[in-house]
Formats: C-alpha cells, sequence, structure tokens
C-alpha cells in the first residue's frame, strides 16, 4: 500500500505542516531553544505518539472482539533517547495504559502482549532500531499482578 504525504514550511524557520490525502494535518517544530517555536510536535516525538496510537488501537479492537466493556482508555509514555550520540535514537520506552470499565484485566495484559509483540508495526519499527519497550496494564485503577490463576 502506497502512502502520500505532503509537508509545507508554514511558520517559523522549523514550523512544518504534514498533510495526508485525507487533508488531515500533523504540525512538526522544534523548541525555541533549537531556534523553532515550540508549536507543533518534536519529529522525533510523532514516534511516541504513533506508538501510542498503534499499541491502543490494537488493545481496543482486540477487547472489543472480546466484549469487554471499556468506558474509558488513557495512556501515559515516557522515553528517553540515547546520549550523546547522532543520530540519537529511542533507548527506552515504557507505556502505561490506564483501563476503565468491565473488563478481564488478563483479557486486558493479553491485548497488550499481542499490540506489543504481533500487531504493532511502530512498535516492531522501534524495536528492530534498539529500543526496549515495557508496558504496565492498570484496569479500574488496579495493576496487572500475574496470581497463580492466570
Amino acid at each position: 500500500m502506497k502512502i502520500k504525504l505532503s509537508a509545507v514550511r508554514t511558520h517559523g524557520d522549523y514550523g512544518i505542516t504534514i498533510t495526508d490525502s485525507n487533508e488531515n494535518k500533523l504540525i512538526i517544530d522544534v523548541p525555541v531553544e533549537q531556534g523553532g517555536e515550540g508549536r507543533g510536535f518534536r519529529p522525533m516525538h510523532t514516534l511516541l505518539a504513533a506508538l501510542i496510537g498503534c499499541s491502543s488501537v490494537d488493545i481496543i479492537s482486540i477487547l472489543n472482539k472480546q466484549r469487554q466493556n471499556i468506558n474509558s482508555f488513557r495512556v501515559e509514555i515516557q522515553g528517553e533517547r540515547e546520549q550523546g550520540k547522532e543520530p540519537s535514537l529511542w533507548k527506552t520506552i515504557h507505556l502505561d495504559y490506564y483501563l476503565e470499565g468491565e473488563i478481564e484485566p488478563g483479557k486486558a495484559q493479553r491485548a497488550a502482549e499481542l499490540s506489543m509483540n504481533k500487531y504493532c508495526s511502530v512498535a516492531e519499527t522501534l524495536k528492530r532500531a534498539g529500543a526496549e519497550i515495557t508496558f504496565k496494564v492498570f484496569v479500574n485503577d488496579k495493576p496487572f499482578e500475574l496470581s497463580p490463576s492466570n
């Protein structure tokens, strides 16, 4: 499948607006201390955003197919890049998934595992570039913990 995006400088020296064939837009910029205006995602942050989006769609889809009732879904992500290297790649990435509703914790955990290890192309791309990706699943404010019955 071919994808076509276009990019145009829209503000300052580094402000770029990227548009897809459906007219969806993504704004990229760099921080003020690097000469930009800080009015958009930094390019490397878009990779973390893509990982959130990819894995979220996977997890929600898997749980919907299992008839789990998701009332709310939220993700927080933290990443650390290599120090003293150019280019500086993502070294470690950690995601926390927060789900609320009538959801079996084991199913939520398994959905996250399937996303990270089988379905999410962004996760696989980052792993092949050397990133270590970890995650934790919280269902109704309780972290998933392996028990003898799981």
